[in-house]
């Protein structure tokens, strides 16, 4: 009965110590700009480039808040922050290009150069959560 009581125990501790750590990784703003991400991008993939130059906006602004945020800990590593700053920077340039008229295929090239970006990010986070 000692062992079954104990057995139980640390599996609820194990369990606990994985949800939290789930937890932990959560990164809100990563989250937010993912959300613009998707409800442009795919638009976009079908020659619909509204959503981007009308929420281009709110990209660069969720970019820069992502880049500035508190990663965590997991995540919180050179690698990753470098490829937050180059999101950042496209996405400004997006937005100037955008300003100036750009056509819908120098948009494209370089939204989907963004997207690359921002997937090489999530892969770097999933690689990194999967390790632990």
């Amino acid at each position: 009965m000692k062992k079954i009581i104990v057995t139980a125990v640390s599996f609820l501790l194990l369990a606990a110590s994985l949800q939290a750590r789930h937890a932990a990784a959560t990164w809100p703003e990563k989250d937010a700009f993912h959300a613009i991400m998707s409800a442009t991008y795919h638009p976009a993939e079908e020659g619909k480039f509204e959503p981007i130059k009308t929420r281009i906006g709110e990209m660069v602004t969720a970019a820069s808040a992502w880049q500035k945020s508190e990663p965590p800990a997991e995540f919180n590593k050179p690698e990753i922050k470098q490829k937050i700053k180059d999101l950042n920077k496209g996405c400004k340039d997006l937005q100037k290009m955008i300003k100036k008229q750009a056509t819908d295929a120098e948009i494209k090239t370089k939204f989907t150069a963004l997207h690359d970006i921002f997937h090489d990010i999530v892969g770097m986070c999933t690689d990194s959560d999967e390790k632990h």
